[in-house]
């Protein structure tokens, strides 16, 4: 989401320079309390939300605020999170439940006669990168995480405890059932060296989650401040907020609530540099720090479930092809090697997929076919030649018409000069 800089620290009336390179080095951290994860990524908040009057907390700097963040040793909660994602994209809900197969790793997630599990967690949680979903959410250390994705109707539930995950649907009444190594919760340095887990661990689904993303963000390029308090989920929280300094980026501001008290972030909003509402807004409407039950993390199927076992040697292989690229330096998996233009938030990766663009392939498709391709971008040329900008609030790609991608955080004029640029 956010670049892998150094952060500029700044304080609440203006900007500091000289920080201490352990309060630097604190921006990178953020305790994690594992769920599950895309990635996708995955929220807004009703008004409700906050209480009538901002809460009178002591001054705080954004260096000490970003170190309390760090010092934070939360490992034990539960609550309920109100996320909405609006990222202009259509919504993914379908391709949840019985669609999961589609995404399901062959020989991985696959049911009796090779249909998929509506259970199975991938396809699942995909429905949290549109539209206003309400989670439950619990931990207990690395080893021990539930999150429940509630509806009016039914409940899709996804528990890890210990080397067991189960994932549960109740509308279909499926199951779906793996192994993962102890301590393979998300953050956990036992379970990143492990084999592959068998549920998702990059999808961010709780504030802490999103907050750890934004706050890999650290340099020059970025502005870090403390503006204010705020009552969230019935607790008092200082307001950090994030911006780019530099043009060009989607991304306009990010705004973590903090728990005044143990440095857990409590919410986290994304406002877009072209305005409007949130692309993401992710927030505790209650939260308990306490030990949650150990019944919570129990789970056993209902009688007449069907039950999809997962083949981990099957999936590990499988799972490599269809997990997502989270940096340009994964992408040299995928057969191309990427070169990385810029620095910061304006950071944009080419690509060069030796095939033909989207202007290209679409002339062989039905008329249809090609009104949608043309619905869902922009046509540009320049110096570069012709292609098409793909856009969502957050990301943009450009595809040319001779086979390369531009790929960022980026407005469609800073694709158009890179890839100008480039030519």
């Amino acid at each position: 989401m956010a670049p892998n800089d150094s952060a500029q620290i700044t304080g609440e009336t203006g900007e500091t320079g000289g920080v201490p390179a352990g309060r630097r080095r604190a921006a990178r951290y953020v305790v994690p309390v594992a769920v599950a994860g895309i990635t996708a990524a995955t929220i807004g908040l009703v008004p409700a939300l906050a209480s009538t009057g901002d809460p009178d907390l002591p001054k705080i700097s954004a260096a000490e605020l970003i170190e309390k963040i760090a010092a934070s040793d939360t490992e034990q909660l539960s609550g309920t999170v109100k996320i909405t994602t609006d990222l202009g994209i259509p919504s993914l809900g379908g391709l949840g439940g019985s669609a999961a197969g589609t995404f399901a790793p062959k020989g991985g997630a696959e049911g009796a006669e090779g249909g998929g599990s509506a259970a199975e967690p991938t396809g699942r949680l995909m429905e949290l990168a549109s539209g206003e979903h309400t989670l439950r959410v619990a931990a207990d250390g690395p080893d021990k995480q539930r999150l429940s994705i509630l509806d009016s109707a039914a409940e899709y539930s996804l528990i890890h405890k210990g080397d067991e995950v189960w994932a549960y649907d109740s509308a279909s009444n499926e199951a779906y059932h793996a192994t993962a190594p102890a301590g393979a919760a998300k953050g956990s340095e036992k379970g990143a060296k492990g084999k592959d887990q068998a549920a998702p661990k990059d999808l961010p689904a709780t504030p802490q989650d999103f907050a750890q993303e934004a706050l890999k963000a650290a340099g020059d390029t970025t502005s870090v401040t403390v503006d204010g308090t705020a009552r969230i989920a019935g607790r008092d929280a200082y307001q950090l907020v994030i911006k780019p300094k530099q043009t060009g980026s989607t991304i306009g501001s990010i705004k973590v609530a903090v728990d005044s008290r143990t440095g857990t972030p409590l919410k986290f909003t994304l406002l877009p540099s072209s305005g409007g509402k949130a692309a993401i807004d992710v927030g505790f409407t209650k939260v308990d720090f306490s030990k949650p039950a150990a019944s919570t993390f129990d789970f056993t199927p209902p009688k007449g479930a069907k039950v999809t076992e997962a083949d981990g040697s099957k999936a590990a292989g499988k799972d490599q092809a269809h997990k997502a690229p989270k940096d340009a330096k994964d992408l040299k998996g995928l057969g191309t090697e990427p070169n990385v233009i810029g620095e910061g938030w304006t950071t944009i990766v080419q690509l060069d997929t030796g095939g033909v663009g989207p202007a290209a392939a679409s002339k062989d498709m039905p008329a249809q076919g090609r009104e949608f391709m043309d619905a869902l971008g922009d046509k540009v040329d320049g110096k570069f030649g012709s292609g098409t900008v793909f856009k969502t609030r957050l990301v943009n790609a450009l595809m040319t018409d001779d086979g390369k991608v531009y790929v960022g955080a980026v407005t469609k004029d800073a694709l158009v000069k890179a890839a100008n640029a480039a030519k």
